[in-house]
């Protein structure tokens, strides 16, 4: 084990990370921009430390604050209400979520599709019914309800 560095004083150097970060600073990258509702909201350029240790605690806990204040620092603090006013499915929620945090780090990893199909691949894994792709088929003009006992034939 090596000795800490010592200053003039013989006092042990401070670990200056100030220094160091912006030693290594680099451009400041912009944001992927997304409109959701009506709102146009764009992503932070890097996961924020905010997300990811919220994260962990989002994954055992169904508090609405929770999932707020997480989905907060990516898209603001009022995003959550907004969506859900608005009358966001889980679906939708996941597909967001899925897209935004693959492109956060890295803009155009995954387009709105891909998300839909890996959410859904990831929802019927776990034994829940995938979302229905296309919609129904119009019954035809002029024939009513099929007459049915009910009886499985």
């Amino acid at each position: 084990m090596t000795e800490p560095a010592l200053d003039q004083d013989g006092a042990p150097e401070v670990a200056d990370f100030d220094a160091f970060f912006a030693e290594q600073a680099e451009p400041a990258k912009q944001g992927v921009p997304l409109r959701l509702y009506g709102r146009t909201y764009v992503l932070p350029p890097t996961l924020p430390a905010l997300f990811t240790l919220q994260l962990h605690r989002v994954q055992h806990s169904a508090r609405p604050d929770d999932i707020r204040r997480l989905l907060g620092s990516l898209f603001g603090p009022d995003a959550v209400d907004h969506w859900t006013e608005a009358g966001m499915s889980d679906r939708h929620l996941g597909i967001v979520l899925l897209w935004s945090t693959a492109n956060v780090a890295d803009p155009g990893t995954i387009s709105m599709e891909r998300a839909a199909q890996l959410y859904d691949e990831r929802e019927a894994a776990k034994g829940k019914a995938p979302a229905r792709k296309t919609p129904a088929k119009p019954r035809p003009k002029g024939k009513g309800k099929s007459r049915n006992s009910g009886k499985r034939s």
